[in-house]
């Protein structure tokens, strides 16, 4: 586990200068691109509950016309709430992840950006919100699913001996963890086999490597694949090695 944690390591500060020196036109171009290819995109239109990460002002795909786009399409849009863990262990991480939902294109305006940019959820609020976990003043939490989820990500990649398309995170193990919690909450309401959560990565052309010249993302057992990657070139990376256009 230590020399993946610094593999990991290595590969984030290398494409940290790699992203960090990506004109933002470009950015902003690619970031248009996914969207539009997102507009036509049958598991994206055909979702009625997507979360959505909220961007960082650089280095990634910026969702602001997604989610608005979302919104207006008359979707439950849902995003990244952090708070601090109310299991207390050990063995569990001490700040985690839900996914709680915008009420309207008025409340996603409204939100303010933390000290990373980035905009957040008030926390005077959550108590009321639609929230996938939640707890006990949250009373139609307990049957709320994704049917999508777009997930940011340091790097990517295609396993060279499955197919499965690979993806580095930050580091922090939020959506690792939330994506256990879900499959759990799947499973115990009967769900998991008829109606999977889909997870869709979203990326500028840079992050996806595809050369082993420029790296590999390494995977540990917690780590899951993605059901797809959808990059600002408009292409399509799926798990069976196919490539498509929107």
């Amino acid at each position: 586990m230590a020399s993946l944690y610094v593999a990991k390591q290595q590969l984030r500060s290398a494409m940290k200068n790699k992203l960090g020196a990506i004109p933002q036109e470009s950015t902003l171009s690619q970031s248009s691109v996914v969207c539009n290819t997102l507009k036509t995109f049958k598991p994206y239109v055909e979702a009625k509950r997507v979360s959505v990460f909220l961007s960082m002002p650089t280095g990634e795909i910026q969702t602001d016309a997604i989610v608005r786009h979302a919104l207006e399409s008359g979707k439950e849009v849902f995003v990244p709430y952090l708070h601090k863990n109310p299991l207390a262990s050990s063995d569990l991480p001490v700040r985690v992840m839900d996914m709680v939902r915008l009420d309207s294109m008025r409340d996603y305006e409204a939100l303010e950006p933390d000290r990373w940019g980035i905009p957040s959820i008030d926390p005077a609020t959550v108590h009321d919100r639609l929230r996938i976990f939640g707890g006990p003043d949250a009373h139609h939490s307990d049957k709320a699913l994704l049917d999508l989820i777009l997930l940011p990500g340091v790097a990517f990649d295609r396993d060279p001996d499955t197919g499965a398309i690979r993806r580095l995170g930050h580091g922090k193990g939020f959506y690792d963890y939330f994506l256990d919690r879900h499959k759990a909450k799947s499973m115990a309401l009967g769900k998991q086999e008829s109606s999977p959560v889909l997870l869709y990565g979203l990326a500028l052309s840079e992050q996806f490597l595809s050369s082993p010249s420029e790296g590999s993302v390494p995977v540990g057992p917690l780590d899951q694949p993605l059901d797809g990657l959808i990059l600002g070139n408009g292409e399509i990376k799926t798990p069976t090695g196919n490539k498509t256009a929107p």
